[in-house]
């Protein structure tokens, strides 16, 4: 998967992975690989997690798979902002006092 799959639009991923011409894996694997890349030097994360990333595309395959798609965005990566709790994840919401805050479970919209 080339870095252009970061060009197409959240329809035309979310698209392809229906039509499974791309998998989630596949999809995420992209992005993380541009993140690697590109990160040290825009430094635009703060907490990446890679693992927690792969994870759950994996699951989202398996769940298409069997048929099962949850929305429209279904498998489709996305990045949560560091102002949404994300359970098991540090979120300080850009602010040193809250560096230690992880919250025991995600905000609504994740």
């Amino acid at each position: 998967m080339s870095d252009d799959l970061h060009y197409l639009s959240l329809d035309e991923v979310a698209r392809r992975l229906k039509a499974r011409k791309v998998s989630s894996v596949e999809a995420t694997q992209t992005m993380l690989d541009r993140i690697a890349r590109l990160d040290p030097k825009l430094k635009s994360y703060i907490t990446p997690t890679p693992e927690q990333a792969l994870a759950d595309a994996r699951r989202l395959d398996a769940e298409a798979s069997s048929g099962k798609f949850r929305g429209p965005l279904h498998g489709v990566p996305i990045a949560v902002k560091d102002l949404c709790n994300t359970a098991g994840i540090p979120t300080a919401a850009g602010m040193t006092i809250h560096r230690t805050n992880v919250p025991s479970k995600d905000a609504t919209v994740v």
